[in-house]
């Protein structure tokens, strides 16, 4: 949530703001509401110092025996309308939090401008591509004839758009999201966490996922607002909700390996086959509450954090900077990191790192309290996949597939594996 100040005080900031990003959300709509409220408030203010005003004169009359019967009837009129102007002003107070909660972050001025994917610079590359001497199939194809990925048998269990493994497969996939909370923990500082998948309202809406994006998630069909968790980014940012924290504890770092759950809605006809887009995934997510000051720095090093995972792993990759009009809602930066998919003959995105500033702090009211200052402040908090690892299993299994379709194991992977090498059939 952007600040109620800048909004009131720079109204034109938070349009140029809009128009980056091609929303089409109207601020003069807040500068309305804006207006109202101000005026209902003077209208309230003024009512109470009339009440204030007329209140001793009652009493004097009461006092010497006198008929106050016109003042008392002026004011129940005085109450009447008090009454009629605090429900309205409570109603235009929740359209103008609502319209607060609607509005997307402001980019920081080193954000590119463009309008959509297309618009995105690419920042590096890392890796050598493979090369075949024969033509690469995709993760789907490998998997199933290997007997390790079953879509078939997950669509009897549970519909389109879930998967179920077996075999040396599923034990890949184990190995890598082990590998990755091993590398950030014990190589990038990470305090691991095992936080609930099933989180309130509240807790969806202090990171940004409630009220616009209720549509892409799972909801729990009982009345009492729990949701699937989309990524564990929510659980973790909102472990400090509604706390101070000191400020010689920050940075905070947290990362955690969850299952994440999507509904994929606005995504029919996409990626209808294999791991790519799944309503259930496996992610290691990392977090990052920072002081205001370092929190740039701190977005450069989760980016190398993730990167580091694909080097590890001997996967190239690209690290690409998303332009205003492809960012996030509550981002203010972020970048993209895109595995090479040989089966595919394209780059796609394993990994996306975002600073939301003071965006997700604000909203879940989040603090923490300054050594030299008496005045409470807002951190900067980070999130990032470190990795997804449906994805990078998919990267593994297309960059180290072989001529007879078998895939080998990483060096890297190797210690999680017992002793498997190459993967065949089941």
């Amino acid at each position: 949530m952007l600040d109620l100040k800048l909004m009131q005080k720079n109204p034109d900031v938070v349009r140029e703001s809009l128009e980056k990003r091609g929303s089409k959300i109207d601020v003069q709509e807040f500068t309305d509401l804006d207006a109202r409220r101000k005026a209902l408030i003077g209208e309230v203010e003024a009512l109470k110092a009339e009440k204030n005003a007329v209140g001793p004169e009652i009493a004097k009359r009461k006092k010497a025996g006198e008929d106050a019967s016109d003042l008392l009837a002026k004011m129940g009129e005085v109450a009447a309308r008090t009454k009629e102007l605090d429900a309205e002003l409570a109603e235009v107070e929740a359209a103008q939090k609502d319209w607060m909660m609607s509005v997307p972050n402001i980019p920081h001025d080193s954000v590119p401008l463009g309008q959509s994917e297309d618009d995105n610079p690419v920042l590096r590359y890392w890796g050598d591509k493979p090369e075949f001497d024969f033509a690469p199939k995709e993760h789907w194809e490998l998997g199933t004839a290997l007997g390790g990925l079953d879509f078939e048998c997950a669509a009897k269990l549970s519909g389109s758009r879930f998967s179920i493994s077996f075999g040396a497969i599923a034990r890949l996939e184990r190995a890598v999201a082990q590998f990755m909370l091993n590398t950030q923990t014990e190589l990038h500082g990470y305090t691991e966490v095992l936080p609930p998948v099933i989180v309130n309202k509240a807790t969806m809406t202090g990171t940004g996922q409630l009220p616009k994006f209720e549509e892409d998630l799972f909801k729990l069909t009982d009345d009492r607002e729990l949701y699937l968790i989309p990524t564990a980014e929510v659980p973790l940012t909102n472990v400090y909700a509604g706390e101070v924290i000191e400020e010689d504890v920050l940075p905070i770092k947290f990362c955690a390996l969850t299952p994440c759950f999507r509904s994929e809605a606005g995504s029919y006809g996409k990626d209808t086959k294999g791991l790519i887009r799944q309503h259930q995934f496996y992610k290691v997510e990392m977090v990052n509450f920072a002081h205001p000051e370092h929190s740039y720095e701190a977005l450069e090093d989760m980016t190398r954090s993730a990167e580091r995972i694909l080097e590890l792993l001997e996967l190239p990759y690209r690290t690409i900077t998303l332009c205003t009009g492809d960012m996030g809602f509550g981002a203010a930066k972020t970048y993209d990191i895109e595995v090479w998919l040989p089966g595919q003959d394209k780059y796609r995105e394993i990994s996306s790192c975002s600073n939301c500033e003071d965006f997700q702090a604000r909203r879940a009211n989040i603090r923490f309290q300054p050594k030299d200052s008496k005045k409470k402040q807002y951190p900067h908090t980070l999130n990032g996949s470190g990795l997804a690892v449906g994805r990078c299993l998919v990267a593994v299994m297309e960059n180290y597939q072989q001529a007879d379709g078998t895939i080998r194991v990483p060096e890297a992977l190797k210690p999680y594996m017992g002793g498997i090498d190459v993967i065949g059939p089941r």
